[in-house]
């Protein structure tokens, strides 16, 4: 599609009258050449003329003509020349800026001939002369404008400058003192406060541009003296403009920075030696005393000496070392000594600002300067003609002070938050690493270079959450090759694929790679002579990725084919035949699918197929077929996979393609129609939004292929290239028209939300890519579309989903007039009323609708008689219709104008109704329905050309007017303290008053039951009603009146509602009218709506944003705030622009005052104050300086602070409270962006300290705060890891971006650990003391970090391990917990054995248990962590062991504390508790035997201490799970590693577990034998994996070679499977076929009776469920002793099969409040009856068993069940399919079959995706052959399919199925019964009274909805198969009983009438009032037509 490129607007150029007369008069010179005749009468026509364009084109004839004027023709005409030459010079400075007229009249004064060139000049001279003697303020930026491009490359124009200099300088000084002094008036005003720094910035700019070009000039004038004084007096003025913006804090960053270079600009065009230039620069940078100034002129070193203070602001040090850079040409300067000194002091200086950075700009500033340095000093090495002096160069080597200072910066600054810092930054580091490698003695490989070695490893050796990481690394390879790196870290690639996928890392790690990979290409072409390089690079980065793509979860795949696979591509395409043969060649097993998650190689084909195809690597679609490299098998399945990114990546395939002119084939067209009808119903967001994406390329690649053939049928070609072409457009047209009759089908009541959004997309879509009009086309649309079809989407406007109503109303516009049919009377007025009426429904969701209807109706020409028909309908006498005029937008006008002012006067009665009870509003017509229809039609609006001003200024007073009187009616219940319950708590008398007048009138004066149940009122009410009536309190209905019942709920929504409403059209009004003004020069702006409603609307909104309680209210009050404020900010009036700095200041000083007295809401977070501030704070300009910001936040922190000196009280606190409120809501605005980073410190001392105070609110303010800057500093959390690195930052960069934290939280904690001694036995808790180590835990040290950091954090240890000390559990737990961080990988041996020295080596009664138990944990954290994080051990002779080994008191009974005894269990366990130990061989045999003797005489397996353990000490159950966990270890997890050491029998150690009376310990243990019987099945999985592998291969013969065997064990190792090989040899059990899962050694006989015996008797819920999980993962359960556990073990009975299986199912029956006991349950007994099935072929089974387990498994497929219910019931019946569902001898009989049938039918249509997944696997498609003309192998894997397929083929092979089954007859009885709906129709009769009044009073109740299911697409299914099924059986008539026909057929003829009749029963267009209940009753009918078709054929 191609898009107009944007036109240049061009204004034409108007004189005044005077200029015009005088340029005429001049003009019209009669004597001269006839050349210049032409020419002054194409000058004159130019002036005269109105049309810019035709200007340009006269002023370009005008520059030919000057051409060629000789000096021979001019003769006398001279004087009319000059007046030509004149009026091009002053055409020229009339312009305004950036007019494109300017440009050609440069270029006609610019060519005219040498002769006239003086001419040229001396007119425009006088012309630029005229301007800069009379300027008014006004023009002051329009001159400057003219300045700047006279020296924009307009030779004559520099040469005017440069006469005219004196007088230019002299006017850009003026003007710049000008834009100083009114700075200071324009305090509020935002938007001439930008367009005054817009112009100081030009001023600025021209100025510096001025001294730049005329530098030789001003030179020579200054040394000659001539006109010196006033040069210098001008220049000095400039200097002191410049002087004045760089110490002005209100000037914007910008401005600041252009007065440092010009600055120096001006200095070095004063000086003219380079190195004194530089002395000066060094001088002002220094800042400190002015003796470098001495080589300057006393007038220039008077000005500079007030920048050599040493009290100045560090910005200004910044902005001077911009210019200093900008200014100074390094490259091509003398080298001199005080150039050398700038070059090392620029760096000094920027790197001195980093501490008193704060604001991000500022940071981005400085990260630009030092990037400009680097490249600075690059270029003096490159351009330098002698050697670099040698300090200069040791100075800018790598390992300088200087290189390690910016490196500091570098590392600190890499995760900036701004995008342009850390560019900067990497730049930066690139630029280093150049620097070192100029000044370095040259090295033939980077590994003997120290400096880059140590530098690459310290990079490696940091975590991959570290953004900055992957570009350094980049830097390296681009430098060095990714050879390099590969060597140094071979796994670079695998690591790189496996943060794919993290979508937050994943673009980076794909431009490292791509980085690597063209290097490493690069490296390998220049270095292989042969051809054999390339099969390396595959193995390299072709073979991980397509390992990843194969096996990785689909996020990660996602993000691969979006970012890596792509660039791969580019650089190799010749890659993509390899990643084909390679997927092609991989087993069945594996192109079906990978592991749980992931996608197979069929996804990973997919996933390189799309990539290819759409860089336009893969060759057209034919070609790829006939060439083998696209299967078309492959992609038909594809196109139907079961994950739905297969489906995308195959969808990919057809419709991405890199010439959008390519012709569609038949075959892709066919595979679109076979993927659009089962994925139009996708719940996921994504995947509709990548199916429409695709098929809108699609689309357009279609039209545009099509206009190419059209436009070859128009060329002579053959007849047969004709007819292919005809032929291609017949089937564009064809499956045109099959996509729209498709999508526009499934239109139908009842359809699913996901199906409606994804078809009125692709409806839409088509009519933008092609129309439904009735053109003459070839792909017109127009006759697709039938009226019904037109109908069935304008009931779509009636769904309850926004987006839905949207689409369709898009979609109707699209559509002829005619097929929508609205332009009928009569059904306009039908559509028309519908509407009217739902604007008044108490259903928020109908006056969308209603609005979506009235923008329907607004453009049809005739709705004036319609509306006027409705007006007296409703009796509005005061409706008068305006005129109808003809025209389109007119028409709009007309009709929006007349729709307003009727439901303006309906409000109007409605609001005067509800002034008299608002309890009948509520209840009968709300306001707010029309209050947003009424919005709703002004949107639709284009305001700024409306034409009837008079009825629209009347109508905006109206409508102002009602929408107070709307807020005063529902003010009071929004504004109590307690709207939710209307409770009156106010203080305040008149809301007290208004809101009993309220409850007054609504609560029942008898009872007070309202708030518990509905009250029934009359529709109308007498005014004159006696009060005893009234009293009555239940008002019954009257026999012609209508009732109407009200709850609390529906009071409350009218309310909050109306002022939701009113808020918005408020906002509308202001922000869309026309202001309606008198300027000042008395020109009256004619406009909609007044000031002085603008100022009402205004104070109309503080009053609800600072008064109303209710949260909707003041949230969506906010919107429309917001609104009003952006039109404030936009206004041209002043005292509307300085209407927010008044407002916020008042406000904030209210804040400031208030106390509980005052009408501030100091509950519910301040209520709506937050909004109010934010609102006016998001108004001002982020390019200002903020200063309203900046005022705000000082007041608050001053607020916010606690006072130290004055008590806290409540009544002192109310403002802090206020101000901690305020602050939240300000950190969380993001609109606020990076300007307040600089007062996050600020605000983080404000929550801690506040979190010290005695009050309750305060703490609460608090701490809300609190966690609102963790998350604003740190990031939104992005793992489900509390405490992942990847929400946590270095301490460098950390301090470095907040260094005032670092003195305040390191005095805090000093503080804070100073009261955690526990010698005293009281517990003294610092209140802020979590909060600290909850910050400390975030940061950690960086392995970059040097050992000298000014902020490091070595200070923090001492107090952090203080902290361990403490009383509290929790407190000792975090400072545990915060210590880890601080602690370098390298340094955790000897934190550890310092901290195990502190411990007691003895008992005694001076141990401090809370010490012990504080530094235990810290010792245990820091192990977990050097084990996660370093792959390698402990270095030998650590101490650790030995420390241990002389404590092993603390773990036995001589510590009488059992907390501490488990924590030094727990520190045994981390240390020898693993298969890969952190100590050494004989350090582990050692600590393992002194654990094994703890656990052999511990309480756990002690029979006489069985009543300690019931004695619940403290510390008891921590102490025996930490008992457990060891036992575990020694028993399940590594047994072979405990064995020889006395360690007990593993049967003895479970039967201790599992019998113990702490159900923890029993639960313990449970878990640990599921994990390793659940690791067990896996790593066998993967070898049955891998000798299928072997076998698909053909490798079978060799398994017997010891060579062979040898490989194969290092490939298992190195899967991780190095535990079942030293468990078995292979050369014995070979890679033969499964006879199942071996069972691990401990699971012995005893060990299965006692779970059988638990399974039967244990009580503990969970435990249960553990028990029969574990029982349930053995691969026979039929093969398992059950006992009952009644007699002694040798003498028990076991149970039978049928006892066990009958025990289980009452168990599940039981235990159905237990989700996890009925998922276990359910799943071992669908086991059981698995097995008994097959064990019994001939079906001698209790059958009652068999369907009661069937009943059991229906009843868990209900939609009321809970999620994992029900994917347990679907996995249950996956597992069962083969054995009962399918099986030939319908074991259970066709009732209970069929049951579970339905069952597994409703889980394929359930609502959670992840239920249908699970049901969909029941049915599977082979896996098609890979190649062209292959054959399936017997072993093909199948592939599950997405659940619609799977509902529609389910159905086709239970039809099958009773056929095999011959229960024809019977099961289309069964059929029947389904289609007719006999759940559905089941107590319909006795409810239909209640539901009409159900979601009335229940307005948010939506009960158990399922938003998936389409039962009318399921009824048309059913139907379809049940007839295919009676036809192809030929069931003749009578086959069927006769009974069951006869009941069936008179159910459903009942059926079908009573549906019918109440159809006719429904109000007028019931599928806008009456949605639900319209679909409803027609799929009543549909199920009972249908069924009635079924048993008419059976008849």
């Amino acid at each position: 599609m191609v898009l107009k490129k944007k036109t240049v607007k061009v204004e034409a150029v108007v004189l005044d009258e005077e200029k015009l007369h005088k340029v005429l008069e001049r003009l019209s010179v009669a004597d001269g050449e006839a050349a210049v005749k032409q020419l002054a009468q194409t000058l004159q026509a130019c002036v005269e003329l109105k049309d810019p364009v035709q200007q340009v084109k006269l002023v370009k004839k005008a520059g030919s003509q000057l051409r060629c004027v000789s000096e021979e023709q001019q003769g006398g005409a001279l004087l009319l020349l000059d007046s030509c030459l004149h009026t091009l010079g002053l055409l020229y400075v009339s312009l305004s800026p950036k007019n494109p007229l300017r440009p050609a009249i440069a270029s006609a004064l610019g060519s005219v001939p040498a002769w006239l060139e003086q001419h040229a000049v001396d007119s425009l001279t006088g012309c630029l002369s005229d301007c800069l003697s009379k300027p008014e303020s006004e023009q002051h930026p329009v001159v400057v404008d003219v300045i700047s491009s006279c020296l924009d490359g307009f030779a004559l124009g520099e040469r005017c400058i440069t006469r005219l200099l004196p007088a230019v300088l002299q006017f850009l000084s003026v003007g710049l003192k000008c834009y100083l002094h009114q700075n200071s008036d324009l305090a509020g005003r935002h938007i001439a406060q930008a367009q005054l720094m817009h112009s100081c910035l030009g001023a600025v700019k021209t100025s510096m541009l001025v001294v730049q070009r005329a530098q030789e000039a001003i030179r020579v004038a200054l040394l000659a003296k001539q006109s010196g004084c006033t040069l210098e007096e001008t220049l000095s003025s400039l200097l002191d403009c410049y002087i004045h913006i760089l110490t002005d804090d209100e000037f914007v960053q910008a401005v600041q920075s252009t007065a440092g270079m010009a600055l120096v600009a001006l200095i070095r065009t004063v000086m003219s030696s380079g190195d004194e230039v530089a002395s000066v620069a060094c001088c002002l940078l220094r800042g400190s005393s002015p003796q470098g100034l001495d080589v300057a002129p006393l007038w220039l070193k008077l000005r500079c000496q007030r920048l050599c203070t040493s009290g100045r602001r560090a910005q200004v040090s910044l902005y001077l070392c911009h210019g200093a850079l900008a200014m100074l040409s390094v490259k091509s300067a003398i080298c001199g000594p005080h150039l050398e000194d700038l070059l090392l002091l620029v760096p000094t200086t920027l790197l001195g600002l980093d501490v008193s950075v704060k604001e991000s700009s500022t940071a981005m500033v400085v990260a630009r300067m030092l990037n400009l340095w680097s490249s600075a000093a690059l270029d003096y090495l490159q351009g330098a003609a002698q050697p670099c002096p040698w300090p200069l160069a040791d100075s800018l080597r790598g390992g300088s002070a200087l290189q390690r200072h910016l490196l500091d910066h570098i590392y600190s600054y890499w995760e900036h938050p701004l995008d342009g810092v850390r560019h900067q930054t990497l730049s930066l580091f690139r630029n280093l690493l150049l620097l070192h490698q100029r000044t370095s003695a040259p090295s033939g490989q980077p590994t003997e270079d120290p400096y880059v070695r140590e530098l690459t490893r310290g990079l490696l050796r940091l975590e991959w959450h570290i953004r900055g990481k992957y570009g350094s690394l980049g830097c390296l390879a681009e430098l060095h090759g990714a050879g390099y790196l590969l060597e140094v870290w071979p796994q670079l690639p695998q690591q790189l694929l496996g943060l794919m996928g993290d979508q937050t890392l994943a673009s980076y790690a794909a431009d490292l790679l791509e980085k690597l990979f063209v290097s490493h290409r690069a490296q390998l072409a220049g270095e292989a002579s042969e051809g054999d390089w390339e099969q390396l690079w595959h193995q390299t980065w072709v073979g991980p990725l397509l390992q990843v793509l194969c096996g990785a979860n689909l996020e990660q795949t996602t993000y691969i084919l979006d970012y890596f696979l792509p660039r791969l591509l580019r650089c190799s395409p010749s890659s993509l035949a390899h990643m084909v043969q390679s997927l092609q060649e991989m087993p069945p097993s594996s192109m079906a699918t990978g592991p749980s998650g992931s996608r197979g190689a069929l996804g990973a084909l997919m996933t390189c197929l799309r990539a290819a195809r759409a860089q336009g690597v893969l060759p057209c679609f034919d070609q790829a077929l006939q060439g083998g490299l696209v299967p078309l098998p492959l992609l038909r399945l594809a196109l139907l996979h079961k994950h739905h990114q297969v489906r995308m990546d195959a969808l990919g395939l057809l419709c991405e393609c890199l010439r959008t002119t390519e012709v569609l084939t038949r075959q892709e067209l066919d595979l679109i129609r076979h993927f659009l009808p089962h994925n139009l119903n996708s719940q996921s967001p994504s995947v509709r939004q990548q199916t429409v994406s695709l098929m809108k390329k699609l689309l357009c690649r279609m039209k545009d292929s099509s206009v190419l053939l059209q436009k070859r049928r128009q060329q002579d070609r053959e007849q047969e290239e004709h007819s292919q072409d005809q032929h291609t457009i017949g089937l564009y047209k064809e499956f045109l028209h099959w996509m729209c009759e498709t999508l526009l089908e499934v239109l139908l009541p009842g359809a699913s939300f996901s199906k409606c959004l994804m078809s009125l997309h692709l409806l839409c879509l088509l009519g933008q890519v092609f129309s439904f009009g009735s053109e003459a086309n070839d792909l017109a649309l127009g006759g697709a579309v039938t009226s019904a079809h037109a109908q069935n989407v304008l009931y779509c406007v009636g769904s309850d989903f926004m987006e839905v109503k949207q689409l369709a109303t898009t979609f109707i516009r699209q559509l002829p007039a005619s097929t929508v049919g609205l332009q009928d009377q009569e059904r306009m007025r039908c559509v028309l009323q519908a509407a009217l009426d739902l604007s008044t429904s108490t259903k928020p969701f109908d006056s969308v609708t209603a609005a979506h209807l009235l923008a329907l109706l607004l453009p049809l020409p005739h709705l004036g008689p319609a509306l006027l028909h409705c007006a007296q309908e409703q009796n509005l006498e005061d409706f008068q219709l305006p005129p109808q005029p003809s025209e389109g937008t007119v028409v709009l006008e007309a009709n929006a104008l007349a729709v307003v002012q009727l439901l303006l006067l309906s409000l109007q009665l409605e609001v005067s109704r509800a002034e008299s009870s608002l309890l009948q509003a509520a209840a009968s017509c709300p306001l707010y329905g029309r209050a947003h229809c009424i919005t709703a039609v002004l949107q639709q609006l284009h305001t700024e050309t409306l034409t009837q001003t008079e009825q629209w200024r009347s109508l905006v007073s109206a409508l102002i007017s009602v929408c107070y009187r709307m807020s005063e009616v529902v003010s009071p219940v929004v504004q109590s303290s307690s709207p939710e319950g209307l409770i009156p708590m106010d203080s305040d008398s008149e809301t007290s008053a208004g809101l009993q007048k309220i409850l007054q009138e609504i609560q029942p004066r008898d009872t007070n039951d309202f708030f518990t149940s509905a009250r029934e009122l009359e529709a109308s009410r007498e005014d004159g009603r006696d009060a005893q009536a009234a009293a009555a309190g239940r008002l019954s209905l009257t026999a012609g009146g209508e009732g109407y019942r009200v709850t609390a709920q529906m009071v409350l929504v009218c309310c909050w509602r109306s002022m939701k409403e009113v808020a918005t059209l408020l906002g509308q009004l202001c922000h869309s009218l026309p202001l309606h003004c008198t300027q000042e020069h008395s020109h009256t702006q004619q406009g909609l709506i007044t000031r002085a409603q603008v100022e009402g609307v205004g104070l109309y909104f503080r009053q609800q944003l600072l008064q109303s309680r209710h949260r909707g209210t003041f949230e969506l009050a906010y919107v429309g705030f917001v609104r009003f404020t952006d039109m404030l900010c936009r206004s041209e009036l002043p005292s509307l622009q300085q209407l927010p700095a008044h407002w916020l200041a008042e406000v904030l000083e209210e804040v400031k005052c208030s106390d509980p007295s005052s009408t501030l809401c100091a509950t519910r977070r301040s209520a709506g104050i937050p909004f109010y501030i934010q609102a006016l704070l998001s108004s001002e300009p982020k390019a200002s300086s903020c200063s309203l910001l900046k005022m705000t936040m000082r007041e608050l922190m001053a607020l916010a602070r606690p006072a130290a000196a004055e008590g806290s009280t409540n009544t002192s606190t109310v403002p802090q409270v206020h101000a901690l409120n305020i602050l939240r809501a300000l950190y969380r605005d993001t609109r606020l962006g990076e300007n307040i980073i600089p007062f996050i410190a600020e605000g983080l001392q404000a929550a801690v300290l506040g979190f010290t105070s005695p009050v309750w609110a305060v703490r609460n303010s608090s701490t809300l705060l609190f966690s609102t800057l963790i998350t604003r500093i740190f990031g939104v959390k992005r793992g489900k890891d509390e405490h992942s690195k990847k929400n946590r930052m270095t301490g460098r960069e950390f301090f470095t971006r907040f260094p005032a934290l670092y003195p305040f939280l390191l005095n805090q904690l000093e503080e804070a650990a100073a009261t955690v001694e526990s010698d005293s036995g009281q517990v003294k808790l610092h209140p802020s003391l979590f909060l600290l180590l909850l910050v400390l835990s975030r940061l950690y040290p960086s392995p970059m970090d040097g050992s000298s950091s000014p902020l490091g954090l070595a200070p923090f240890m001492p107090f952090i391990i203080r902290c361990g000390r403490s009383a509290v559990y929790r407190t000792r737990e975090m400072a545990a917990r915060a210590l880890v961080p601080f602690v370098l990988l390298t340094q955790v041996p000897s934190t550890v054995g310092s901290l195990l020295q502190e411990l007691p080596a003895h008992p005694g009664p001076h141990v401090q248990h809370n010490h012990v138990h504080g530094t235990l944990l810290q010792v245990l954290f820091l192990l977990r962590s050097y084990q996660s994080d370093s792959p390698r051990p402990l270095a030998a002779g650590s101490g650790i062991s030995e420390a241990l080994c002389q404590r092993t008191w603390l773990a036995s009974r001589q510590n009488p504390c059992l907390v501490t005894r488990g924590a030094f269990l727990d520190v045994l366990l981390c240390l020898c508790g693993t298969r890969t130990s952190l100590l050494h061989g004989s350090e582990v045999a050692v600590l393992r035997e002194e654990a094994l003797s703890t656990l052999m005489t511990s309480e756990l397996l002690s029979d006489s201490d069985a009543s300690w353990a019931q004695q619940q000490l403290p510390g008891s159950s921590q102490y025996l799970l930490s008992l457990a966990r060891l036992a575990l270890s020694a028993s399940v997890e590594i047994p072979e590693l405990w064995r020889g050491r006395g360690a007990p029998l593993a049967a003895d150690l479970l039967r201790r577990l599992l019998l113990s009376c702490q159900y923890e310990v029993r639960e313990l243990a449970l878990d640990g034998m599921l994990r390793s019987l659940q690791q067990d099945l896996q790593h066998q999985g993967l070898q049955q994996d891998l000798q299928q592998d072997l076998q698909h291969q053909g490798l079978q013969q060799d398994l017997q070679h010891q060579g062979l065997q040898q490989d194969l064990q290092q490939d298992l190792q190195h899967q991780g499977l190095q535990q079942d090989l030293q468990q078995q040899d292979l050369q014995h059990q070979g890679l033969q076929q499964d006879r199942g899962p071996r069972r691990p050694d401990w699971l012995d006989g005893t060990t299965l009776s006692h779970l059988t015996r638990a399974a039967l008797q244990e009580t503990h819920p969970q435990c249960l469920a553990k028990v029969l999980t574990v029982l349930s993962t053995f691969n026979s359960v039929t093969e398992l002793q059950w006992k009952d556990g009644s007699e002694s073990l040798s003498q028990e009975e076991v149970l039978s099969q049928e006892e066990v299986l009958l025990h289980l199912l009452a168990l599940a029956e039981r235990a159905a409040h237990s989700v996890e006991i009925s998922c276990a349950a359910l799943t071992l007994v669908s086991q059981l009856v698995v097995d008994l099935v097959s064990c019994h072929p001939e079906g001698s089974l209790a059958t009652a068993a068999l369907a009661q387990w069937a009943a059991l498994v229906c009843r868990c497929c209900g939609d009321d069940q809970p999620l994992e219910v029900k994917v347990t019931a679907a996995t249950a019946l996956v597992s069962c399919a083969d054995g009962v569902l399918t099986n030939p001898r319908l074991p259970l009989g066709l009732s209970s079959t069929a049951s579970l049938w339905r069952s597994l039918f409703t889980l394929l249509q359930d609502e959670d995706p992840d239920v249908r997944a699970a049901a969909a696997d029941f049915l599977s498609v082979p896996t098609p052959p890979a190649g062209a003309g292959a054959e399936r192998p017997p072993e093909a894997a199948r592939v599950s399919v997405c659940p619609p397929v799977a509902l529609h083929s389910g159905l086709a092979l239970l039809c099958g199925l009773l056929k095999q089954w011959r229960q024809v007859p019977a099961g289309v009885l069964v059929l029947t019964a389904w289609l007719l709906g006999e759940e559905e129709s089941a107590d319909r009769a006795s409810s239909e009274d209640f539901s009409s009044l159900a979601e009335e009073d229940f307005l948010f109740e939506k009960g158990n909805l399922n938003l998936w299911a389409e039962p009318l697409q399921w009824v048309k299914t059913l139907h379809g198969h049940l007839r295919d099924l009676i036809g192809g059986s030929g069931l003749a008539s009578g086959s069927c009983e006769a009974d069951p026909v006869r009941a069936l057929t008179r159910r459903a003829r009942a059926q079908e009438l009573s549906s019918q009749q109440a159809l006719d029963h429904l109000p007028a267009l019931p599928e806008f009032s009456c949605t639900t209940e319209h679909a409803r009753l027609t799929l009543q009918q549909h199920r009972a037509s249908l069924a009635l078709d079924v048993l008419q054929r059976l008849s």
